[in-house]
């Protein structure tokens, strides 16, 4: 029996209505087709382990370098950076960084032929870190807060060098608040480890809104400075807090490094909401894990580690499944983002923002 045209013609815009739909989102199939970058990671190693996991897995990678107390000495940073790039061809970037020791006599003349050097040798711009403000003090013991004038000439050096300031300035607000009030098991794991930054138990340092006032009169001050603000700019616990700054300062964009779980927490109660923000400020917000290697990870658990993250966070974004992480307690959906954002979130922002190499 031949069937009726109109038959035809229905099942035919069924079927390009089912290939539209499909164009219009990823699956999890597509994470390896798909160009990322992960613009976080610290790869303090001669290990290439996660790099080698990156190009397996089509990912290009940023590493940080950091003024942190426990980590290898900034020049040991950077020729672990410069080996991970040697090591495994277009993959790596890197960020460079500056301490603070000596603050009090020359610092200026000294930080920016260190940093002339890094520039130099590829470093696509520099990360501060939230020892500014909250550790570093002057001679006076006044703390160091990331809008002193005396960091002026070394910002406008960097912005004449068309480079780009990664910004871990003040701490997630549970860092304010006792362990058994904190909002994500990962925040609570970390300061129950590192007390020294609880600030709960530190009422006499900066506060919180001393940390994000001080962070929003740097960028204020400097209006044609490429900021990217870590760990969502600090601001992590209020898509409506976040999104006031990026109205404010359209210089600022924020990775995600270490603080998804936070978007998730937020969607248990107000999922249309954080996909709504993911949505309208898809230009200004760039992926990132703050994945970390030392020489003494074993290579085999460390890729299967990365590879893990990556692809649970990109199921995160491309589909609304129900999901669970050790970081949330609670059933959390998907976001099932339009492909045209996750190329955004994935891997345009990353190449407007730091310039990687595409």
């Amino acid at each position: 029996m031949r069937k009726h045209p109109a038959t035809w013609c229905a099942a035919f815009a069924i079927a390009l209505a089912m290939t539209a739909c499909e164009k219009e989102y990823y699956s999890v199939d597509d994470f390896a087709s798909v160009k990322k970058i992960d613009t976080h990671t610290h790869l303090n190693a001669n290990n290439t382990a996660i790099s080698e996991q990156a190009k397996a897995d089509n990912f290009t990678l940023l590493a940080v370098n950091v003024d942190v107390p426990d980590y290898p000495t900034l020049q040991e940073q950077r020729s672990f950076a410069l080996h991970q790039i040697k090591s495994v061809p277009n993959t790596v970037s890197f960020l460079t960084a500056f301490t603070l020791q000596g603050w009090d006599s020359a610092w200026t003349k000294r930080t920016i032929p260190w940093l002339k050097e890094g520039f130099d040798q590829g470093a696509l711009g520099i990360k501060i870190w939230k020892n500014i403000g909250m550790t570093y003090k002057d001679a006076s013991g006044r703390f160091i807060m990331v809008d002193d004038p005396k960091f002026d000439s070394v910002v406008q050096y960097i912005i004449d060098q068309d480079k780009t300031i990664m910004g871990h300035l003040g701490e997630p607000k549970n860092c304010w608040l006792p362990i058994d009030q904190m909002t994500v098991n990962n925040d609570r794991h970390y300061f129950k480890e590192h007390p020294e930054y609880h600030m709960f138990l530190h009422p006499e340092y900066p506060s919180y809104e001393d940390q994000i006032n001080a962070r929003d009169h740097f960028i204020e001050k400097h209006p044609d400075m490429r900021f990217v603000g870590a760990h969502l700019g600090s601001l992590e616990w209020s898509v409506d807090e976040l999104a006031k700054r990026l109205d404010k300062f359209p210089n600022m964009a924020v990775d995600m490094a270490e603080r998804i779980s936070h978007l998730q927490h937020q969607s248990l109660t107000d999922y249309d909401k954080v996909r709504n923000f993911i949505i309208k400020y898809q230009d200004r917000l760039i992926y990132a894990t703050d994945s970390e290697i030392k020489d003494s990870y074993d290579a085999e658990a460390i890729r299967k580690h990365v590879h893990e993250t990556w692809l649970h966070d990109w199921k995160y974004f491309v589909t609304d499944e129900t999901m669970t992480s050790p970081e949330v307690n609670g059933e959390f959906k998907g976001m099932k983002l339009p492909r045209t954002v996750v190329n955004k979130i994935f891997h345009d922002n990353a190449v407007r923002w730091f310039k990687m190499p595409v």
